[in-house]
């Protein structure tokens, strides 16, 4: 019983529960602008009084295409709300508070870790810093810079 508590409890469950109530309020929100606002609105644009009772039938089944212009249309509407009033200003605000690399850390060539500037080998796959940087400085010093190109 401890542990289901201590499962229940957690932010992540909690969280979660609080995501789906206000879904759950949202969907009604947006669900009655549609129905009671916007669906009129086109309605009388379009001189038609309520998509819910467009319809057409084959065979003797009834078609509500109506219903679903609703639903496709309040969809449209919850996703736009749920971009532009929670994706984008999360991701302004990860943007801003994004990590800035490390100075005293590089990465190692071999396999990517983060390892300090001042190891002269990798804890991870143990490559040799040291020897590199001496054939690195070996071969800069082998190079012949000209300062103009010689004429041939």
């Amino acid at each position: 019983m401890k542990g289901f508590k201590q499962f229940l409890l957690r932010g992540n469950v909690v969280d979660l529960a609080v995501g789906v109530v206000i879904g759950a309020a949202f969907a009604g929100v947006v669900a009655a602008i549609v129905k009671d606002l916007l669906t009129p609105l086109i309605g009388a644009i379009a001189k038609l009084p309520d998509f819910s009772e467009l319809s057409f039938s084959l065979n003797g089944s009834k078609f509500l295409y109506g219903d679903f212009a609703n639903a496709l249309l309040a969809f449209v509407i919850a996703s736009a709300a749920v971009y532009f009033l929670v994706v984008m200003p999360v991701n302004h605000l990860m943007a801003s508070v994004k990590k800035a690399p490390d100075p005293t850390a590089r990465p190692c060539p071999e396999c990517l870790s983060e390892i300090p500037k001042q190891a002269r080998r990798c804890r991870f796959c143990t490559w040799r810093w040291f020897e590199a940087e001496r054939r690195h400085r070996a071969a800069a010093a082998a190079r012949v810079t000209w300062a103009d190109p010689p004429c041939l």
